[in-house]
């Protein structure tokens, strides 16, 4: 089973579950209202360019929007939660001396829509050389995640398949839990969105955040304008990508107050 925990539980339990399990859920982390202001200022891009994701892999029942950051004042709040942070800290900071965001993604999961094919996030990088993970996910329940509505299912670390082609064979757990909690899995986790038998929609948010050194899967540079990261706080800045990774990665020579380069 997926271990549950609470706000209030200490990061090292939560780290060291995640790490043992590759999956952990953290209930209740941010209050309702939030969440509702959240889902408000996703609607109409929803309706608006959701559709425009649809394709084997990603469903034909589902709505999805990119660069969220662009969507809503209220994503740095879970972008830049305080204890997920922490938890980023604790997985990529021993390999990196930043980490950053590799993709932001609103899913909207609509009734009928059959369960997604079982894969790991981090296969965008060549993470099978590394010994070590190359990123966390982090999907925030913007709806009550049920049985029935297409709750996320993950493989557990120790059932995972050697070969992916046996992932169908493998335990499934459900992340079950209310609105405004969060599943965070690492990037070799075996998951997918599941089969929405309700009569409702399901909606998250998922973050994925990638040690500093490797390429981002979303490019942030492209994805907003100046103006738009401009109206961010500096941490969140830092967070999307905007900054160096040591004195020699990404370095931008006209940077005008050296804040480029402080890690």
């Amino acid at each position: 089973m997926i271990r549950h925990f609470q706000a209030t539980d200490s990061v090292a339990a939560m780290t060291a579950a995640l790490e043992d399990d590759g999956v952990i859920i953290i209930d209740h982390l941010i209050e309702a209202e939030v969440i509702d202001r959240f889902n408000g200022d996703l609607r109409d891009e929803f309706d608006r360019q959701g559709h425009l994701f649809q394709c084997d892999f990603n469903g034909y029942k589902t709505l999805r929007i990119g660069a969220v950051t662009k969507h809503s004042s209220e994503f740095p709040t879970l972008l830049a939660h305080p204890k997920i942070l922490e938890i980023a800290d604790a997985i990529l900071k021993p390999h990196c001396e930043v980490y950053q965001v590799g993709s932001t993604t609103a899913i909207e999961i609509l009734p009928g829509e059959v369960a997604q094919a079982l894969h790991a996030d981090d296969t965008c990088y060549p993470s099978h050389l590394l010994a070590f993970e190359a990123q966390i996910s982090v999907l925030w329940a913007l709806d009550d995640f049920t049985e029935d509505n297409g709750a996320t299912q993950v493989v557990m670390r120790q059932d995972r398949p050697d070969s992916e082609a046996d992932y169908d064979k493998a335990p499934i757990q459900k992340a079950v839990m209310p609105k405004g909690s969060v599943v965070i899995y690492l990037g070799s986790t075996v998951h997918g969105g599941g089969t929405n038998n309700s009569d409702k929609p399901r909606k998250a948010l998922v973050n994925t955040y990638c040690l500093g050194w490797l390429r981002q899967e979303e490019n942030q540079y492209l994805s907003l304008t100046h103006d738009e990261v401009s109206a961010l706080a500096e941490p969140v800045q830092r967070l999307l990508g905007y900054q160096a990774h040591g004195p020699y990665l990404g370095v931008w020579p006209d940077d005008p107050d050296d804040k480029w380069f402080n890690t």
